[in-house]
C-alpha cells in the first residue's frame, strides 16, 4: 500500500481547512503547531521532513488540543528535546501517551506500521518504556471501546474509507498490539455500537 503524506494533507484539508481553519503543512525542519496569526488566517499543522508518521503524529497532538491551546505557538507547551534526565523523561511520556495511542490508531486505519517513540536517545532513554508501551495500549484500548474526541474519529473514519480498512481496523489493532505491548492474554474490545 502506499503512503503518501500528499494524500494526509488532502484529508486534513478537506475535513478541517473550513471548520477549524487548519491546514497541515509538509515542513523541512522540526514540527511544529502556528496558530493562524490574523482574524481571517488559517493555523498551520507542521509535521517533520515529509514524513508520514511525522504528519500523524502531529495531527495526533492537533485531535488532542483544546480550543484554547489551539490558539497558541506548539499549543504553549514547551518541548525539552532529546537528551532529558529521567526527570523530564518521566513527564514526556505522561504526555505523550494519548497523541500516541491515537497515532496508533491513525496507523492501523492507514495500514501502515506505527512506531511507539520515547524520544530520547541521546539522553538515558526511556523511564519506564514497558509501562509507557502498556499505558499507550491501554488508552488505545479505550479510544477504540469508547470513543475518540470529535476530531480525531473524524480523521479516523476518513483513514478507514480512504484506505479501505474499516473492515479490518479491530482486528489489525488487536494483531499489532502484540508487538508493540505484548500482553499475557489478548484484550477483548468491544466494537462501539453504531447508532442511526
Amino acid at each position: 500500500m502506499n503512503h503518501s503524506p500528499n494524500d494526509l494533507i488532502m484529508l486534513f484539508n478537506d475535513l478541517f481547512r473550513e471548520e477549524y481553519r487548519t491546514i497541515l503543512v509538509k515542513g523541512s525542519d522540526e514540527p511544529e503547531y502556528l496558530p493562524a496569526n490574523e482574524p481571517d488566517g488559517v493555523a498551520q499543522v507542521v509535521f517533520a521532513h515529509g514524513y508520514y508518521a511525522s504528519a500523524l503524529h502531529e495531527i495526533s497532538h492537533w485531535c488532542i488540543a483544546g480550543e484554547r491551546r489551539r490558539t497558541m505557538h506548539d499549543y504553549g507547551y514547551w518541548y525539552c528535546p532529546d537528551g532529558r534526565t529521567p526527570e523530564q523523561q518521566r513527564a514526556f511520556e505522561q504526555v505523550e501517551v494519548k497523541p500516541q495511542a491515537l497515532e496508533w490508531l491513525f496507523s492501523v486505519a492507514a495500514g501502515s506500521r506505527f512506531h511507539i517513540s520515547v524520544d530520547n536517545l541521546s539522553g538515558v532513554g526511556a523511564a519506564d518504556e514497558a509501562g509507557f508501551r502498556q499505558k499507550v495500549r491501554i488508552q488505545a484500548r479505550h479510544y477504540l471501546s469508547s470513543g475518540m474526541p470529535r476530531r480525531a474519529e473524524q480523521f479516523f473514519d476518513a483513514l478507514k474509507t480512504f484506505y479501505g480498512t474499516a473492515d479490518t481496523v479491530f482486528e489489525s489493532w488487536q494483531e499489532d498490539a502484540q508487538r508493540i505491548a505484548p500482553a499475557s492474554s489478548a484484550l477483548n474490545i468491544p466494537r462501539k455500537i453504531e447508532t442511526v
